[in-house]
């Protein structure tokens, strides 16, 4: 009997001292499945919608923005783009009292700087706020120009022939309205020769028109002996330019542009403005006369 206790008091303590059994080891983490090779890509977003984007631009880009809506229409085919042409200043009024317009092309600095309230107290008197920050940009530039009706009945050959019958009063002539950039440039040029226009207009020498378009028909159909317009809407009528102003007589004549910011369309219109500065558009712009800036 002793001896039997002895061996199993003796198994007992092996065992106390090799410890317990170790404890079976951890599973492996699974790996994560590879991705399945048929897992179908993305569907592509879908094309953008139709855009009509309204550009209100001054009566002197009539011909050029036409055509170069027909080459834009390649470059963005869901953008239609609706065009509403008169002077700088009537579209100026119209945006200021609440027109639909995304874009903006004024032929004038004076009619941007009303609408922008960056150009400061001093130009923007009412403090209006219509142009969307960091768009405006110069886009061209044009010529102020005298011109005559076919034949040139009264020999009109310069501006300073022009001052001198003018002076004269043997000559009747046909101007932009003071809210009109070609009628600013025009007031600009008789007083650089010191011409009083209130007494010409009292007189009867002076015809006027609401935009440079109304001046260029007054010429073209001999209405009067001569006209003040841009050099764009004398190429485009087939008007005989008797002299080109100088920067000294009535500066240069800058067409600034911008998106507003009552826009709904902003991408657009900030894409069809970059357009007009590329080579394509301006190659359009100086087949009539512009320059860009």
């Amino acid at each position: 009997m002793k001896r039997t206790v002895s061996l199993a008091l003796a198994l007992a303590l092996m065992l106390a001292a090799c410890g317990a059994p170790p404890a079976p080891p951890e599973p492996a983490p699974e790996p994560a499945p590879a991705p399945s090779e048929a897992t179908p890509e993305p569907e592509p977003a879908p094309p953008a919608g139709e855009t009509e984007l309204i550009v209100f631009a001054a009566a002197s880009m009539t011909e050029t923005l036409e055509a170069i809506a027909k080459l834009y229409k390649a470059a963005a085919p869901n953008v239609t783009l609706s065009f509403n042409f008169d002077s700088s200043g009537t579209l100026k009024t119209q945006i200021e009292e609440g027109a639909a317009c995304d874009l903006f092309i004024s032929a004038g600095q004076k009619q941007m700087n009303e609408l922008d309230i960056a150009a400061g107290p001093e130009v923007n008197v009412d403090g209006l706020d219509f142009v969307l920050e960091g768009t405006r940009v110069n886009l061209l530039e044009n010529k102020v120009t005298l011109c005559v009706p076919a034949g040139n009945p009264k020999a009109i050959d310069s501006f300073d022939t022009w001052a001198a019958m003018m002076e004269a009063d043997e000559i009747l002539m046909a101007m932009g309205n003071s809210d009109v950039p070609v009628g600013q440039y025009t007031q600009l040029i008789m007083q650089f020769y010191g011409l009083d226009e209130e007494a010409l207009a009292n007189a009867g020498k002076i015809t006027y028109g609401s935009n440079v378009k109304e001046v260029t028909t007054q010429i073209t159909e001999a209405s009067v002996d001569c006209g003040v317009v841009y050099c764009t809407d004398a190429f485009s009528a087939g008007l005989e330019i008797a002299g080109y102003a100088t920067a000294e007589m009535c500066g240069q004549v800058i067409y600034p542009a911008a998106v507003l910011n009552v826009t709904q369309n902003e991408e657009a219109a900030r894409a069809f403005l970059a357009y007009l500065a590329t080579p394509e558009a301006m190659a359009v712009f100086e087949a009539v006369g512009f320059s860009g800036v």
